[in-house]
């Protein structure tokens, strides 16, 4: 859910003067409602509080894969590790409570962030509870909610342990290679729920994602003598605004919206005196329509067409730039929202959901606690009631997966 416009000037006045909390002390605010018990919000407070002090950025999350593989564990669940691109630094984590490690009910998130890391802080006002840090919401909120939820669900006696598994994967945040090696693994779930920040609504669907990094090549020379050389800047400048003109074209949907493009890294060049020898790009274009290949190509074109005045005579042939295709990329993702009792959202980041193979008739979730306009920041917070709100959620999620 959004924070209302209260909660977040409260963030920022808490954040200056209010004093930190001791995590042991867990402290609930007065008027939360009482979505679980008090056993149960301790564990979850507890949970949360271990995952998003164990820092697991990108590349980083062996050692919350540990920790985490180790908590189930010690709940008698059985635990498989599987290693991502042959590092065995970098595991995914198949978790389930009985003898079934390929049930009906998949339930999966993400245990990866984005830099930098921030630690763990939950303040405490008036009215609420609040708890930042890095991964708070994205996706630790959802990790500890799902398992939560489960272990609750277990314990009263609605799920069977043989019912239900539970896969985090490494990797999300970067080229999603965590849940595209999990294929590997042969699951053949009726029913995945996946945990991503969707502001405590169903998600009806996703953009699709195309990303890239431009490489521009030049000739190195005096500044003051700039036509001996060719500029790898000028050339990337270049191939950057038919791009964003490119933006303004490319197919847009009701659904979704319009197709964006993110420049979102530029280098270039040694020194300003010095004509540069080479420079780079990394772009992001978030598909509302339409499909990655004639997208992709579509940019290929555009880039060779801008750049033909930078071809130096006698060099007509020489490359003067490449583009570097991250993966195949994917289109528009439509997902299930057919339970009762939930809002809806369409959202316009990317998940895992496209990156594990689907099978006919399967049916796919998305749903979390928090907000994505705050993931990804250096004020990535939630609030205590929307993470006790999302235990509930997901029981009624799983209990909806076996109507």
């Amino acid at each position: 859910m959004y924070f209302s416009t209260l909660v977040l000037a409260s963030l920022a006045i808490i954040c200056l003067s209010a004093p930190s909390v001791s995590a042991d002390q867990q402290p609930i605010g007065a008027s939360e409602p009482n979505t679980i018990s008090s056993s149960w919000t301790k564990e979850l407070i507890s949970l949360h509080r271990h995952l998003i002090t164990t820092e697991s950025i990108s590349g980083n999350e062996y050692d919350v894969g540990k920790w985490l593989s180790k908590y189930l564990k010690d709940d008698d669940w059985t635990i498989e590790t599987q290693k991502v691109n042959h590092d065995s630094s970098r595991l995914n984590i198949l978790a389930y409570p009985g003898k079934v490690r390929n049930p009906d009910l998949l339930i999966s998130s993400h245990i990866d962030t984005v830099p930098p890391f921030y630690p763990y802080k939950i303040y405490s006002n008036d009215s609420e509870t609040i708890i930042s840090g890095r991964g708070s919401v994205d996706a630790k909120a959802s990790v500890a909610a799902q398992i939560i939820a489960t272990k609750k669900l277990l314990a009263e006696k609605k799920l069977k342990k043989d019912d239900v598994a539970l896969l985090y994967v490494v990797g999300e945040e970067v080229h999603g290679d965590g849940m595209r090696a999990a294929n590997a693994l042969e699951l053949t779930p009726k029913t995945i729920i996946f945990g991503e920040p969707t502001e405590g609504k169903l998600a009806t669907g996703h953009k699709g994602m195309l990303g890239f990094t431009i490489n521009a090549f030049g000739k190195a020379a005096h500044s003051g003598y700039p036509w001996l050389g060719r500029s790898a800047n000028e050339v990337l400048v270049k191939s950057l605004s038919a791009l964003m003109q490119l933006g303004l074209e490319l197919p847009k949907s009701d659904k979704y919206g319009s197709t964006t493009i993110n420049l979102g890294k530029i280098e270039g060049g040694v020194a300003g005196n010095v004509v540069a020898q080479n420079a780079t790009a990394q772009i992001a274009i978030r598909i509302a329509a339409g499909t990655p290949d004639d997208i992709g190509k579509r940019v290929v074109e555009v880039i060779k067409e801008a750049t033909e005045e930078f071809k130096l005579p006698g060099h007509e042939d020489e490359e003067m730039f490449e583009i570097v295709f991250a993966g195949k990329g994917y289109g528009p993702v439509d997902i299930d929202h057919d339970v009762e009792g939930f809002g809806t959202i369409t959202v316009n980041y990317g998940t895992d959901i496209p990156n594990l193979e689907k099978l006919d008739g399967q049916k796919r979730y998305l749903y979390g606690p928090g907000s994505i306009l705050v993931a990804h920041s250096d004020h990535e917070a939630i609030t205590l009631t929307d993470l006790k709100t999302a235990v509930k959620d997901y029981e009624k999620l799983i209990l909806h997966s076996f109507v």
